[in-house]
């Protein structure tokens, strides 16, 4: 299928923020640098767990843009997206959405308790298909979340799933800055 505007690429970061050496950061930079127009959702200034200001923050971003979108999500990035895809859909052409934690199950030692993520309104995790196309990453050794959920979440979201192997959260602590495969599923969704 042929387009004649390229989307914007919205980067959705998870609870940690803007971290420079990160894969969707060091995206983001490569992405601008071939010509890309590439937003990223700022961090928030306060209420910082808030599900309701993240899902805002997003709503916000997109808003501004005047043309499709496609959204790359990583990690509570991806529970914003499809918490924001409940009551949303607007030009978004599709998403990538890269290691869901299982936000309903207790994390580890240094994460926000399952009550905590309950009281700031994380959960229940939304588990109806979402209105655009989408493929979810999947780790097997994701301390944030088993695969298992993982592939159950992407079944119910209607999102293509790709296992990815032992990444970890694929994130700077798990050994990932670079990413180079996130273009190569960010291409395959363009085109889908």
């Amino acid at each position: 299928m042929s387009r004649t505007t390229e989307p914007v690429v919205v980067i959705v970061p998870g609870l940690r923020d803007h971290v420079e050496e990160h894969w969707q950061t060091l995206l983001a930079a490569r992405l601008a640098e071939a010509g890309r127009t590439v937003r990223t959702v700022p961090p928030l200034t306060r209420d910082q767990l808030s599900r309701e200001a993240r899902v805002a923050a997003l709503d916000k971003v997109i808003s501004e843009i005047d043309g499709p979108v496609v959204l790359v999500a990583h990690s509570a990035g991806v529970l914003i997206t499809v918490h924001w895809s409940q009551w949303h859909e607007a030009q978004v052409q599709g998403a990538l959405l890269v290691t869901p934690p299982d936000f309903e199950t207790p994390l580890p030692e240094g994460y926000p308790t399952p009550e905590v993520l309950d009281e700031n309104g994380w959960t229940p995790v939304p588990r109806s298909p979402l209105p655009f196309p989408s493929t979810v990453a999947a780790s097997s050794n994701d301390p944030l979340g088993t695969v298992e959920r993982v592939t159950e979440l992407a079944r119910n979201w209607g999102s293509r799933l790709v296992e990815l192997g032992a990444v970890g959260h694929l994130n700077p602590a798990s050994g990932y800055g670079p990413w180079p495969k996130a273009e190569e599923l960010l291409r395959e969704l363009e085109q889908s």
